[in-house]
Parts: C-alpha cells; structure tokens; sequence
C-alpha cells in the first residue's frame, strides 16, 4: 500500500497588517480557541509599539530575526548512549522557535512591571529587537549548546 505525503497546509496572513508573521503571532497566543482575545491583545501590543517606534511590523520582524536561531540539538541514542547532536533548523520551526521564546518571556515577566499581557509582550518584543532580553538569552543558550556539541555533529542521520 503506497504512503501518501502529507501536505502542509499555508498559514495566511492577518486581516490589517497583511502579514504571516502577526498571524502566526496571533495563533501562538491564542488560548482555548479564543481567537478574538489573541486577536485583539497582538493588535494592541503593535498600537503600543507604533507609538513609540515608527513602523510595528519592522520591530517585530528584526525581534525574530534577533531571537531565531540557527542550530539546535537533537537526542540522538547509540550504542546505550545518548549524545546531543546539532542540527540545522527548517524556516518554519525558526520562526515557532522565535516567536514562542518571545512569548513564554512575556508571559514570566512580573506584574508588578506592567498590568496587561499586550504591554509585557510590547516590552519583549523592544527588547528582542535591540538584542536583549530572556528570549535572546534563550537564543544565545541553544546556539551555545550547539556549538559545544559540534564534535557529535559526524552522528546526525
């Protein structure tokens, strides 16, 4: 019986801003399938970040660039024993990576900093742009492993 390959389904673009990564932002985000509130707080979140900065989209778009990364480390067993392998990451996962280090950071932030979430996520997203931050700390530790790991890189399959 023949396998049939699985087609990856495109994720579209977001109503205002017309773009994939605020969509995939938005989809991230959303909780229990509300997706209105996740709609409503990333739209609030570029509000805030438009009155600061000149464009929104291009601080969020360097924010990922900032925090992607270019290698990771996979588990890899062999012979009773496991070694961490570095591997390239594809785009895609580049930018779940990303986005969701850029958001797990938000979330952590204290309230005691700012009251809503679309602030701490505003605030994240500055940061990441200017190369701060948890999640470009969390960038900098993956490719960091990575790189200690090179010599298992020959293990990789």
């Amino acid at each position: 019986m023949p396998r049939h390959q699985y087609k990856r389904q495109k994720a579209g673009t977001d109503s205002v801003f017309e773009s994939l990564e605020v969509s995939k932002l938005i989809n991230y985000i959303m909780k229990d399938g509300k997706k209105t509130v996740a709609r409503e707080l990333v739209y609030s979140m570029l509000e805030n970040i438009k009155g600061e900065d000149n464009d929104p989209l291009v601080t969020l778009n360097k924010a990922i660039s900032n925090v992607t990364p270019d290698k990771e480390v996979r588990s890899r067993r062999l012979g009773g024993a496991s070694y961490l392998v570095p591997t390239d990451i594809r785009e895609d996962r580049k930018i779940y990576l990303a986005l969701n280090w850029i958001i797990d950071a938000a979330r952590t932030r204290s309230n005691k900093e700012f009251n809503s979430f679309d602030l701490k996520l505003a605030e994240e997203v500055k940061e990441a742009a200017k190369r701060q931050g948890p999640a470009f700390a969390k960038r900098q530790q993956t490719e960091k492993l990575a790189s200690q790991n090179k010599a298992f890189s020959h293990l990789k399959w």
